[in-house]
């Protein structure tokens, strides 16, 4: 154990930090002075402020969002993709808006977030990287992998001015219906996802980045997606403090700054269907006094219908989260709605003493997060260098050894004994993704193709169903490229062919445990080009693939 830290340690050494913060936005006074002249000369109302995390709609900054940053001086922007025009517009408007902050009355700098995962999952797209996921590092099951991700991920938005990313995702992958986890999560086995997050966390806090994990206590075992509904969760606390909760266990004793909460419901633990994004129990009585974590807790966005379709609006929503141990409520979007938030918080401060108590607690536990990440020499640069965007984004190291990655974690799930995974004769390539084509073509530039939509991402068309039954026997082989329960069914209409079907898999693998009838398949775990790139090496003989399938099929899931 002391030879792997000792070994992280000097892997963090010996990667580039670029220029950090570039403007004295404090005084400079001792770390713990300066939170107890902030906490003593700021009103209850500025205090609350700092708690609000707000989005705006837009490839721009919005008048409302510019108010918000120079009137009520919040505490932070949350950048979703509807944001990112391009990056050096996103790399302005950060600029833009952090400046707005530095002429407030205190100069505190915004907290700038967003959703960089990884794989699936990638809020700033553009030029950024985009790496094989991180169900490729289960798969490899090196945590340096998961460290240099960490870390490449980080610099890329350290470079835009993004100083808080809501990642990693440590969501145990306990159920195969858990279709909006799938392949952000790294595994199905709860200690090599406590490894790999803590070394993906490792990596971008020595970025500078403010790492936020989710999505507390566990999404890994929803059959819903809490975007669209409220999952209901039925475990005991045995089984959650053993599975979702122990890579919790390993960030919280290693540093890790941020816990986002989910909104999901635990009925056998909490006694009702209170998602625990509000419950008192989960976030306090869990989080807090349970695992002794004293960091920053951020909702997920309340927007979501996960709690939306509770019998409170947003702004009561917004309370309720903040009275059950919640520093940082996320509120997507309308301007309308964020200020009813406000105006709704703003008068229970004054009428409430126990919840303006609240406040000033989560408060510091915000000032002192941005002490610490956000007035340092070396911090995220708060008005980033549009010049620089293209010397640094994507990272110059980490292009190749994201491609590397992407080979290192190819796994081989079945070959068939007398046949091989190597395609032969009359080849059909059937798929849903313009890059399977494009690398597929080139690899095998005698094969047709066969393309239907994502689209739905649960059903399929019957027109692509039969379409490919009708064409199936014609062929030798076909390279069937599997992503999402759309091409389960596409697929298992043909079962039967005489044709050898070899599956390409990509993002999650599960749909094969119960498809024993594919005789060969090779899993990656993105849709990025080096993914693929990675795959058809894999069935072209080109390499011999290593990775471990970070899935256990002969597991009963749930």
């Amino acid at each position: 154990m002391m030879l792997r830290n000792l070994f992280i340690i000097l892997l963090i050494l010996s990667l580039p930090l670029t220029a950090g913060a570039d403007t004295d936005f404090w005084d400079d006074y001792p770390e713990e002075e300066q939170l107890s002249r902030l906490m003593a000369g700021m009103t209850d109302e500025q205090l609350l402020a700092q708690m609000l995390l707000l989005g705006y709609m837009g490839g721009t900054p919005s008048i409302e969002i510019l108010e918000w940053i120079s009137e009520k001086e919040i505490g932070g922007i949350k950048i979703f993709g509807w944001n990112v025009k391009n990056l050096p517009t996103l790399a302005g408007s950060i600029s833009k808006m952090q400046k707005l902050s530095a002429e407030t009355t205190f100069r505190i700098p915004l907290f700038i977030a967003t959703d960089q995962e990884g794989g699936w999952v990638r809020h700033v797209r553009g030029e950024t990287s985009e790496t094989a996921g991180n169900m490729s590092l289960g798969a490899s099951r090196r945590p340096d992998d998961a460290l240099k991700t960490g870390y490449y991920i980080g610099m890329e938005l350290r470079a835009l001015g993004v100083n808080m990313n809501f990642a990693p995702t440590v969501d145990v992958y306990s159920n195969p219906e858990a279709h909006v986890i799938g392949p952000r999560a790294f595994s199905d086995d709860p200690l090599l996802t406590a490894v790999l997050s803590t070394a993906f966390y490792k990596g971008m806090d020595s970025a500078g980045i403010i790492c936020t994990a989710k999505h507390f206590p566990g999404h890994g075992d929803a059959d819903k997606d809490s975007h669209g509904a409220l999952p209901i969760i039925d475990v005991d606390m045995d089984t959650l403090w053993e599975r979702e909760l122990l890579p919790y266990r390993y960030l919280i004793r290693e540093g890790i700054p941020g816990i986002m909460s989910g909104h999901l419901a635990f009925p056998i633990i909490t006694g009702n269907n209170t998602p625990a994004s509000i419950s008192p129990l989960i976030l306090t009585g869990i989080l807090r006094d349970k695992l002794g974590f004293d960091g920053l807790i951020v909702t997920d966005d309340l927007m979501m219908n996960g709690v939306q379709l509770l019998s409170m609006n947003t702004a009561e929503i917004c309370k309720a989260a903040i009275d059950a141990g919640v520093d940082i409520i996320l509120v997507s979007r309308t301007a309308e709605i964020q200020m009813q938030v406000w105006d709704y918080l703003s008068e229970q401060l004054v009428k409430d003493q126990a919840f303006a108590a609240t406040v000033r607690k989560s408060a510091e536990r915000i000032l002192r997060a941005k002490l610490k990440y956000l007035s340092k020499e070396d911090s995220v640069p708060l008005f980033p260098d549009i010049r620089e965007l293209n010397s640094l984004i994507p990272t110059a190291e980490g292009q190749p050894f994201f491609l590397d990655q992407a080979y290192r974690s190819t796994t081989v799930i079945r070959e068939d004994s007398e046949k091989g995974l190597l395609p032969h004769g009359k080849i059909l390539l059937a798929g849903q993704f313009d890059r399977f084509f494009d690398v597929g073509s080139k690899m095998f530039p005698d094969a047709d193709t066969f393309k239907f939509d994502y689209s739905p991402f649960y059903t399929s068309s019957r027109n692509s169903r039969q379409r490919l039954k009708n064409t199936a026997d014609d062929y030798d082989t076909i390279i069937y490229c599997l992503a999402n329960p759309n091409s389960v069914q596409v697929l298992k209409e043909i079962e039967g062919t005489t044709a050898d079907v070899i599956v390409l898999s990509v993002l999650t693998p599960i749909y094969l445990k119960e498809m024993n009838w594919i005789k060969n398949a090779v899993a990656v775990y993105g849709t990025s080009r080096e993914s693929f790139q990675a795959g058809f090496a894999a069935l072209s003989g080109t390499i011999s693939p290593q990775g471990v399938l970070p899935l256990d099929f002969n597991r009963e899931m749930r």
